[in-house]
């Protein structure tokens, strides 16, 4: 059995000559801003208004038409897509107080995620606070927080079991977001080992949001079916093909930029030190996906401008793809290691992670 000690303190980022190259970017993406902001600043609140009407309205046909089960599951299968374009869209922006310039209403509409099932306050501060800082970070990368049955990191803790994890793992993982919604949100309010517990301390409040808006997403999804006439099979299928729909097109997203063998894991030193800058720490282990499309714009945030995100999370994500041929010019100026893959190929680096580390290296053999 492998052990790894991961200190409770927080990583500490050295300084570099990179800091001047950021500045310089910093800059470019201010103008890049105040040049387009007038016009997308619209897009954004057509997807506002657009996207959630698009999510209840689907609700409100699948209550109508209850007793066809195939508009039934029609609508829920809709509501799933709708799940991950609001979240990719909207929620994911509000959280980083960029969907609007008044922050109470960012804060607001936050709260369309708790509505959709998931618990808002964990998400902000395991993506904010966690993973924006310390990507790749063992210990401290909330959205690489292993299950022991998954071993992402290559010094994280070894189990036999982990020896068929690229074969068990994919099958596992379309079950990723009925785990958030039923236990992962649960384990971060009541296991005070997990890592959202070393930057916060969950206030009382936080605790009776949890449970009222579980128990509301549940009853508008299953409950308020079977009043409306439904099954109690039908509504609970129902709620599957929305959970599993949005947990496919969810993943797209979340496995491409980071857990891959396109990159490092680093560990502090015996200082608390991590080997690179912030900055160099972000674009050394993010990628960008290389398609891009209005669909992909429009529909998917602009998802596939990771890099850009990660170095600007302050900035909306409307601005990413010029922003990201500034950074491009940085990089091929000053030989950054910017990444950018196609989408099958980040997706078959991520089974490749997977298939490295289903077993311990032995460090003492040596290699030609």
């Amino acid at each position: 059995m492998e052990t790894t000690i991961v200190t409770a303190l927080k990583p500490v980022f050295p300084k570099d000559n990179s800091k001047e190259i950021f500045l310089r970017l910093r800059e470019t993406t201010g103008k890049i801003v105040e040049k387009l902001e007038p016009e997308r600043k619209r897009i954004v609140l057509a997807k506002a208004i657009l996207f959630p009407s698009i999510y209840v309205g689907a609700y409100v046909a699948a209550i109508m038409w209850a007793h066809n089960s195939l508009l039934f599951y029609a609508c829920y299968f809709l509501m799933g897509l709708m799940v991950m374009i609001i979240f990719i869209n909207l929620i994911h922006d509000a959280v980083h107080h960029v969907l609007f310039k008044n922050r109470k209403l960012n804060n607001l509409f936050v709260y369309f995620f708790d509505i959709m099932g998931a618990n808002s306050y964990a998400w902000k501060i395991r993506h904010t606070r966690l993973h924006h800082n310390y990507p790749n970070v063992m210990g401290w990368d909330s959205d690489i927080d292993q299950s022991p049955l998954a071993r992402v990191f290559p010094h994280g803790t070894f189990s036999r079991v982990h020896k068929y994890q690229h074969i068990y793992l994919p099958v596992l993982y379309s079950f990723y977001l009925l785990n958030w919604l039923l236990v992962r949100d649960f384990k971060d309010y009541f296991n005070k080992k997990r890592v959202i517990w070393k930057v916060t301390s969950i206030p009382k409040i936080e605790f009776v949001k949890l449970f009222f808006f579980k128990a509301f997403f549940f009853f508008y999804m299953i409950g308020v079916p079977v009043l409306a006439g439904t099954g109690w099979l039908q509504a609970i299928a129902g709620f599957l093909i929305m959970v599993f729909t949005a947990t496919v097109f969810s993943l797209l997203i979340l496995l491409s930029p980071h857990a891959n063998v396109d990159h490092d894991f680093p560990l502090p030193d015996n200082d608390n030190r991590l080997p690179e800058s912030w900055f160099m720490h972000q674009i050394s282990h993010t990628n960008d996906v290389v398609h891009d499309n209005w669909f992909i714009r429009f529909f998917m945030g602009s998802f596939n401008y990771h890099v850009a995100h990660h170095l600007f999370p302050s900035v909306s994500r409307m601005y990413y793809p010029e922003i990201t041929d500034a950074l491009k010019q940085e990089a091929n100026r000053h030989n950054l290691p910017y990444k950018s893959f196609t989408l099958i190929h980040t997706l078959v680096s991520h089974y490749k992670l997977l298939k490295k580390n289903r077993k311990m290296e032995n460090f003492f053999e040596e290699t030609m």
